[in-house]
């Protein structure tokens, strides 16, 4: 069984767009981040991105993950290291 799930872009059928309200800006956001993270599309990408472009996604979204999460949230939610104290 797999330990990730991208379910949310697979049945949201709410508005895609930005500034409307914070929760659709927040569903928005879940969704890109969803379909971007797609396998195929990805394969494309990664190798078409520049080094600058790979950094950039790299540090914003450790960034971010070390403002919002704690180190056990870390590990569990993003890890998925369900053994980590």
């Amino acid at each position: 069984m797999p330990i990730h799930s991208h379910d949310f872009v697979e049945t949201y059928e709410g508005f895609v767009g930005f500034g409307l309200n914070r929760q659709t800006d927040e569903d928005t956001v879940v969704y890109y981040l969803q379909k971007f993270s797609d396998d195929k599309l990805m394969d494309v990408l990664k190798k078409r991105m520049s080094d600058e472009d790979l950094s950039s996604i790299f540090d914003l979204i450790s960034s971010i993950l070390r403002r919002y999460l704690s180190e056990n949230e870390y590990h569990r939610l993003f890890l998925k290291d369900d053994d980590h104290h």
